[in-house]
């Protein structure tokens, strides 16, 4: 029969109630105002009056905010993955241009969404596990209150710029390629996980059904808001606590008793730059995989990068900063491992003499790399399509070795560097072989 109307108007009233009852005495705690006021700054928030959000754009000048908004009728409390410099100063008049002046940067949000949070235990598992592959050693995991979990990784972990681009001007577009790069990687192993779940039953392996039960990745868009850390959910008046991945198996909805919670910062101390690895590598399998429009609007497919075999290969052409490296790093060990791979394989050194090379190099470092991290790096590696290591500057600079010479203000990347100075080096000795055949056949 179908459920009567009333009793579901009943039913929702009492939600409604619930959390409602509450909210004063939960909010009024200055532990939930202090955490919530410190997660808020330089971020455009917005409450929510159980039902309807409320003005936008808003922020908290004081704690004290926080407590008249919820006497005022507010349930929960929204922010920005965007960081702003003034958020008051927001507005839909905005053009694109001036949202990047105003902007300051932008956390990496990850918001799983399932109807059943044991599936959404599953995914966020596997996105942390690719994200330490990755080199991530600092993120944020709380619950969302519901079903879900969110994962962040702070503004501070990834570089100020790339190929000379702000990194800070390029939301939604990169923070979308990184989440659609993850969902990519991470799917084959989440339908296997989740079909183990249900055993004896292909449903989730049907591409239809798999929509239904599979976690979804919801994808960020301008002024993007999500439930802040601490925040009450209105339709299970659990909070939105900070939890350890390491806690995640164990974790119940109950733990997110409002009454019970001890506080957390969502915000990991991360170290500068630490996800630039997985910023350029979401890129790079965005190019090499996504259709983009030319200046004529008309689509085409991205050419594909091929290596390079070149003749008399020799270290003297390497550029100064891929030789820095190879003398061995204190710092950056990780990155410049990921740029030498790159460099050789742009160069067209086969598989044999790169491992080898590799091992050598990492014998220089003065703390050299676990072999548990290069072996799984490198298969990884030659199951993809080789690509030229990051351009120059700011990558190589973040890793104190980019010592140009008179050489490098012709070119704009490493493997460039090298592929030219050979190339033209080759050239010149067969222009010279050549002279001196003529000569030697003049003599005769």
């Amino acid at each position: 029969m179908p459920e009567n109307p009333l009793n579901q108007e009943r039913e929702i009233s009492e939600k409604e109630k619930r959390i409602r009852q509450i909210t004063q005495l939960y909010y009024s705690k200055p532990e939930v105002q202090n955490a919530i006021f410190e997660f808020s700054k330089n971020r455009e928030i917005s409450p929510r009056y159980f039902e309807g959000f409320g003005k936008r754009p808003d922020s908290f000048q004081y704690k004290a905010d926080i407590f008249q908004m919820v006497k005022k009728g507010a349930t929960s409390f929204h922010c920005s993955e965007e960081l702003w410099k003034n958020p008051l100063e927001l507005s839909t008049d905005l053009n694109e241009q001036q949202l990047n002046e105003l902007r300051a940067g932008w956390d990496f949000l990850i918001d799983i969404d399932s109807p059943y949070l044991d599936y959404s235990k599953v995914l966020a598992k596997l996105i942390i596990k690719f994200l330490k592959f990755h080199g991530i050693k600092n993120l944020g995991l709380k619950f969302s209150g519901s079903k879900g979990f969110h994962l962040i990784i702070p503004y501070k972990a990834f570089p100020k710029e790339i190929n000379q681009i702000n990194v800070s001007d390029m939301f939604p577009q990169w923070p979308r390629i990184i989440l659609n790069y993850i969902n990519e990687k991470t799917k084959p192993e989440l339908i296997k996980k989740i079909t183990e779940m249900t055993t004896g039953s292909k449903y989730v392996q049907d591409k239809i059904s798999a929509k239904e039960v599979i976690p979804d990745l919801i994808l960020v868009s301008p002024r993007h808001l999500f439930r802040m850390p601490y925040s009450l959910h209105e339709k299970t008046a659990l909070a939105s606590i900070v939890i350890e991945p390491e806690q995640l198996d164990n974790f119940q909805p109950k733990d997110a008793d409002p009454m019970k919670i001890q506080i957390k910062d969502f915000i990991p101390d991360a170290i500068e730059g630490e996800a630039t690895e997985l910023l350029i590598h979401a890129l790079d399998w965005y190019k090499e995989s996504h259709i983009e429009e030319d200046s004529s609007s008309k689509k085409r497919i991205q050419k594909e990068f091929q290596p390079v075999k070149l003749e008399n290969l020799s270290d003297k052409n390497f550029p100064p900063c891929i030789q820095k490296i190879l003398q061995g790093l204190s710092d950056g060990k990780k990155r410049a491992f990921f740029a030498l791979i790159n460099f050789f394989r742009s160069v067209g050194i086969e598989r044999d003499e790169l491992e080898h090379r590799i091992e050598e190099w990492n014998k220089k470092n003065e703390i050299p790399l676990k072999h548990t991290l290069i072996k799984p790096r490198l298969t990884w590696e030659y199951k993809r399509k080789p690509v030229m290591p990051p351009n120059c500057k700011q990558f190589y600079q973040d890793i104190g070795v980019c010592i140009p010479d008179d050489f490098c203000k012709l070119i704009k990347n490493p493997g460039s560097y090298t592929i030219r100075k050979t190339l033209r080096e080759n050239n010149q000795d067969k222009t010279k072989s050549k002279n001196s055949n003529k000569f030697k056949n003049n003599k005769i």
